[in-house]
């Protein structure tokens, strides 16, 4: 039996905060197990949220002291979490924030440097988990699903409604995993227009009316018919989702209401026909939007199972599964999938700096 107690780091489009959990692994007839043993969500300043949002138009210089800077910032956290909470963690895995994601040109980046990071944990420190795929010729996403097909193999499909909504599930013996559409970056920035953090259980979007013209502009891009293995990016998000919502002069609410149908939609023509149940995994903070919940259940049908766990898995699952995939840098096994990203082979993802 081999156990791992390791911390997880993740940032999300939606810029919610940093995400971290101290995850015990274990390895154990042939299967693992996992336990999510501490986790907080910490909120970033406006002046982080203004930083990270506006990176992807800065200069080159200003970008790499940000990526400092964020490796700096997370090894803060990370050192106050363990302080606070009596932890003891044998490394350190993160995701970093993404700001720039573009499969069609090889280019994915994640800022938060490990380096400074492990400087700041006195840690070892894995990061840069995409690189080594995209090199590979692949997506360098989506990274969870072998964390989906290791961790969570009860359930037939794993969805994740973060800043961007993306599946997994097994297919023919492979594992399948692609990303669907934007999702909480879309929700919230109409929230936000609202005065809003976000549309607490969907209330707001409950209130509003479809706008059936609005609905088929959502659904109008190519990129929903398009075969996987793919991937969304901010950047894509900004040119269509994001730009078509700002373009619409429905309210608010109607914007709102309109976008839980398009998500919901675009969810269930992912799923695979089904004769007998199935059971969906939702996660992710979407699944606490219960408006958006109740919709994808109608749209996907009686076949079909959604179910939102514990708090703890639906917010901290991400983070969970980066640790989960440190853990197999760690051990030098296979933590990306040709299957899901098109590479052209497995691969050992990530970089380890040690504190």
């Amino acid at each position: 039996m081999d156990t791992y107690h390791v911390i997880g780091l993740m940032s999300g489009t939606s810029l919610d905060g940093l995400d971290i959990a101290y995850c015990r692994l274990t390895y154990k007839n042939k299967n693992w197990i996992y336990n999510i043993l501490n986790a907080e969500t910490l909120p970033y300043s406006a002046t982080w949220i203004d930083s990270l949002r506006g990176a992807e138009t800065t200069d080159a210089q200003s970008l790499v002291a940000l990526d400092h800077a964020f490796g700096r910032h997370m090894g803060e956290q990370v050192q106050q979490f363990i302080l606070r909470n009596n932890l003891t963690p044998d490394f350190v895995a993160s995701h970093g924030h993404t700001i720039f994601h573009q499969p069609d040109k090889h280019i994915s980046l994640q800022i938060g440097n490990g380096a400074y990071l492990a400087a700041y944990t006195k840690l070892p420190v894995v990061c840069d988990f995409r690189t080594l795929d995209i090199a590979l010729g692949g997506q360098g996403a989506p990274l969870v699903p072998i964390g989906d097909e290791l961790l969570f193999a009860e359930y037939d499909y794993c969805l994740n409604l973060g800043g961007i909504s993306n599946i997994s599930f097994n297919h023919n013996g492979q594992r399948i995993a692609y990303d669907i559409s934007v999702c909480n970056m879309l929700l919230n920035t109409l929230a936000n227009e609202a005065g809003l953090n976000y549309d607490e259980d969907g209330n707001l979007a409950r209130s509003g009316k479809l706008d059936t013209p609005l609905l088929d502009k959502l659904n109008a891009p190519a990129y929903f018919s398009q075969p996987y293995p793919k991937s969304l990016g901010k950047e894509w998000a900004l040119e269509n989702s994001l730009q078509t919502i700002a373009n619409s002069p429905a309210t608010i609410a109607d914007k709102l209401n309109t976008t839980c149908h398009h998500i919901a939609q675009q969810i269930a023509r992912a799923l695979q026909p089904a004769n007998y149940k199935q059971r969906l995994l939702a996660t992710g903070g979407g699944a606490f939007n219960l408006y958006l919940i109740e919709l994808l259940q109608q749209y996907a049908g009686p076949n079909y199972s959604i179910e939102v766990p514990a708090p703890e898995i639906v917010s901290f699952k991400e983070a969970l599964v980066f640790a989960f995939l440190g853990t197999l840098r760690w051990r030098n096994e296979t933590n990306s999938l040709q299957t899901v990203t098109g590479a052209s082979r497995n691969s050992v993802g990530g970089a380890i700096y040690w504190g």
